[in-house]
């Protein structure tokens, strides 16, 4: 009886999710993950004790702590004073466009690219409103580009966390192999947009005689205080300390250092989205109590190079079809069977972040683009597919040719 319960609020559950991003129901996500997570528990599925131990906590305080550091960046004024300084030094449209592309890619590998792309959207709407530019191919450039920049480290985007804490992965061994693959993805994105894009950029030119309002002062202080503590975070990353209290370390520094009313900067974080990735935990662990994903392994062939390839497209479709995160939380149960369990993690991570950019739904960095720049240009599905599905495809055929041979 357990096992139908579990499997109908999860269900459920992944319906109300999609049918929020689709605006069909309304709930959204934490609500629709919240509920579930209460339906667990209700339903008998979990104890309240078991739904407590099912929540990873080390997930949570790693998001919490780089969301802090990317709020006192904020409150320096980084953001804005980057993307003029991008705008003043550009001088060719097309040179724009890879500007954009590599400071989204750029932050979304020290920060967690749904911030980067929250924090950045305004400013590149601003820098191109007043160049007089074409706004859909920057768009496109900043959504992409977050998401093909945060594949690079564990701390690029959530899934890479959470595959960082089940796996217990070495953040320099997993930077070594992804970062390549960032590298590579971003020079095919830029092809592909550049291409894409050449009517739209053709005729057009940067002009900086016309403002749109002041750009705010950097507090220069506060920005080489936050980049030194990011810098020394950085460093005990890759010197293999605690990931999620590494981080929380660095934020408490710049608490104490920066002398900030530190109710301004915990508004900053987007407690939605730890409430959402704490009730998930809650949800899949109900239903992965019943064995029925550990049942449902699919087969993906014998030798590691199969597997990856197998898991690839599998990941890639469904990302798109459950979302990344609450894919990457059942398929991690998968690694162990297969014959090499760390080449497979980082497939998992480069297929579930690269299936990000197919659709504009498949990424919730795509969906902050789009929405925040919303009174400036409405771009619909196709708009932003027709991009997004050759980006995807090139840059997963690509990626995962180097993790492959790279083994």
């Amino acid at each position: 009886m357990n096992e139908w319960k579990a499997v109908a609020i999860f269900g459920l559950t992944y319906v109300l999710i999609s049918g929020r991003r689709l605006k069909v129901l309304p709930l959204n996500r934490p609500a629709a993950a919240l509920l579930g997570a209460v339906l667990m528990v209700a339903g008998g599925v979990l104890t309240p004790a078991q739904a407590y131990r099912a929540v990873n906590y080390d997930t949570l305080v790693l998001l919490l702590g780089m969301m802090l550091i990317a709020a006192y960046l904020h409150l320096a004024g980084f953001f804005e004073w980057a993307a003029e300084q991008i705008l003043r030094r550009a001088g060719t449209p097309h040179r724009l466009l890879l500007y954009v592309m590599l400071t989204a890619a750029g932050l979304s590998a020290l920060l967690v690219n749904d911030t980067v792309c929250l924090l950045l959207t305004p400013l590149v709407v601003a820098v191109i409103v007043r160049g007089r530019l074409p706004l859909l191919p920057y768009l496109l450039a900043l959504a992409t580009s977050a998401n093909i920049g945060s594949v690079a480290t564990l701390v690029g985007n959530p899934q890479n966390m959470i595959i960082g804490q089940m796996a217990g992965l070495s953040f320099a061994r997993f930077a070594a192999a992804l970062t390549p693959v960032a590298v590579v993805g971003l020079a095919l994105n830029y092809a592909v947009l550049r291409v894409g894009c050449r009517r739209m950029l053709r005729e057009a030119k940067i002009d900086l005689g016309r403002a749109t309002g002041a750009v705010p002062a950097l507090d220069g202080k506060l920005a080489a205080l936050t980049g030194s503590v990011l810098a020394l975070v950085m460093a005990g990353f890759v010197a293999g300390w605690n990931l999620p209290w590494t981080a929380l370390a660095g934020a408490a520094l710049l608490m104490v250092l920066a002398r900030r009313d530190t109710h301004g900067v915990l508004k900053l974080v987007d407690w939605h989205l730890l409430v959402f990735f704490a009730a998930l935990f809650i949800v899949v662990e109900g239903l992965h109590g019943t064995g029925l994903p550990d049942r449902w392994r699919p087969g993906l062939g014998a030798s590691a190079t199969a597997q990856a390839w197998n898991l690839t497209w599998l990941a890639v479709v469904g990302s798109n079809i459950f979302s990344n995160v609450p894919f990457v939380l059942v398929a991690g149960r998968w690694m162990s069977g297969f014959a090499d369990p760390e080449l497979m993690w980082q497939v998992l991570a480069l297929a579930t972040t690269l299936a990000g950019n197919l659709t504009l739904l498949g990424s919730v960095a795509n969906l902050i683009v789009v929405e925040s720049a919303r009174g400036h240009l409405e771009v619909g599905f196709w708009d932003y597919a027709k991009f997004g599905i050759p980006i995807t495809v090139v840059t997963t055929l690509a990626g995962t040719a180097l993790l492959v041979l790279g083994q």
